[in-house]
């Protein structure tokens, strides 16, 4: 029986590695993570990568489907719900958005509710092991029901928003919800209420 897949999406036995940019290096003593913006507080929160290492861990058995076409099904990713962070830091009743950072000032917005799917995750494993430098470590957002460039690698914060703002591949052509189920790859597909113009 075939895999259940997005249209448009091929089974990917292994994990390529795409990304733009180099890989950088981690340096423990100088990462930390970052919840700023529109809190419920009013106040920026941060937390050393000791720190963030020892919130709770969950594992989530979900699919990853790239915008290039491959998806990866049924894979384990153990990390920090984003549900769970937010608990910690959560957002003020005005914040419609999130706008996640990481190294590089590479960034992806995503709606709330996306950010909050119980299936969303901060992973730090892929398979019970560390992810590779490659792949994201120490840390990458997953979003399973979204593209997977929505959760971007090597993490470093989040931006609540009151307002959508694009990331960075949404303001180069990429489109800026990236549902795979509705093949929302390019800008050029997006109908009104998608996000903000161009």
């Amino acid at each position: 029986m075939e895999p259940d897949l997005p249209p448009g999406q091929r089974l990917q036995r292994g994990w390529p590695v795409t990304h733009y940019g180099p890989v950088p290096k981690f340096r423990p003593e100088r990462w930390d993570f970052r919840v700023f913006g529109a809190t419920a507080d009013g106040e920026k929160h941060s937390w050393t990568h000791e720190e963030f290492s020892a919130l709770p861990y969950t594992t989530v058995v979900a699919d990853l489907h790239c915008v290039t076409k491959f998806s990866m099904l049924g894979a384990e990713w153990g990390g920090v719900l984003a549900r769970d962070l937010t608990a910690l830091a959560p957002p003020a009743p005005t914040a419609t958005h999130v706008m996640v950072w990481a190294e590089y000032g590479f960034s992806s917005n995503l709606r709330l509710a996306d950010f909050l799917s119980d299936r969303t995750i901060f992973a730090t494993h892929k398979g019970g092991e560390l992810l590779t430098a490659e792949h994201g470590f120490p840390l990458r957002l997953v979003v399973p029901h979204l593209y997977a460039w929505k959760g971007p690698k090597w993490v470093r914060g989040i931006e609540y928003m009151t307002a959508d703002r694009r990331g960075f591949w949404e303001e180069r052509g990429y489109h800026n919800i990236g549902d795979p189920w509705r093949e929302q790859r390019y800008s050029y597909q997006e109908e009104p209420g998608d996000g903000p113009e161009l």
